[in-house]
C-alpha cells in the first residue's frame, strides 16, 4: 500500500466534496492536524475512519486503500492486493509479537539460572540462612516458570484466535 498516494487521494476526495481540513475533522470526529496527517501519507486511517471516509465519500474502502477510483476491472485486483498485504502485515506483526515473547522467556531463564550463581557460597552459613537462600532460590525459579507459561500460553491463545 502507497501511503502517501492514499493520502494525496483522500486530500483530492476532501477538495472535491469542497471541506477544509477542519470541515472534514468535524464530520468524522477527528482534529485537522489527523486529517492533515492521513493526507500527508503520515498516518494511515484507522478502519472506523475508513468507513466514514467511504460512505462521506460515496466510494469503497478498496478505491480508498488503493489511492485512486477504479473500474470495475481493476476493482478485484485491488481488493486481492490489499488483502494480501493486510494478512501479512497481521503476520508481520504475529511474528514480532512471538519473538518479544521467546527474548522474555529467555531473559527470565537467564536471570533465574543467575541467582544461583550470585548467592553466597554456603560453607560458613547458618542453616536458617541455607534455609532462606533456598527459598529464594526456588522463589526465582518459580516465577521464572510462571512467567515463561503464561508466555507460551499467550502466544498458543493468540495463534487459536
Amino acid at each position: 500500500m502507497d501511503v502517501q498516494k492514499i493520502g494525496g487521494f483522500l486530500k483530492e476526495l476532501r477538495k472535491q466534496n469542497n471541506m477544509t481540513q477542519e470541515q472534514l475533522g468535524e464530520r468524522i470526529g477527528v482534529t485537522n492536524k489527523t486529517v492533515s496527517r492521513w493526507e500527508t501519507g503520515k498516518y494511515m486511517p484507522p478502519i472506523e475512519h475508513l468507513k466514514l471516509l467511504s460512505d462521506l465519500y460515496q466510494i469503497s474502502i478498496n478505491e480508498i486503500l488503493t489511492g485512486e477510483k477504479l473500474d470495475e476491472e481493476d476493482y478485484k485486483g485491488a481488493a486481492e492486493n490489499n488483502i494480501v498485504y493486510t494478512l501479512e502485515e497481521i503476520e508481520a506483526k504475529e511474528k514480532k509479537f512471538e519473538n518479544v515473547m521467546f527474548i522474555v522467556m529467555g531473559i527470565t531463564s537467564l536471570l533465574a539460572i543467575a541467582s544461583m550463581f550470585l548467592l553466597p557460597e554456603g560453607s560458613g552459613l547458618t542453616v536458617a540462612e541455607k534455609v532462606k537462600e533456598m527459598i529464594v532460590v526456588i522463589f526465582i525459579w518459580i516465577l521464572a516458570a510462571v512467567c515463561n507459561t503464561l508466555s507460551i500460553i499467550t502466544i498458543i491463545a493468540k495463534k487459536n484466535k
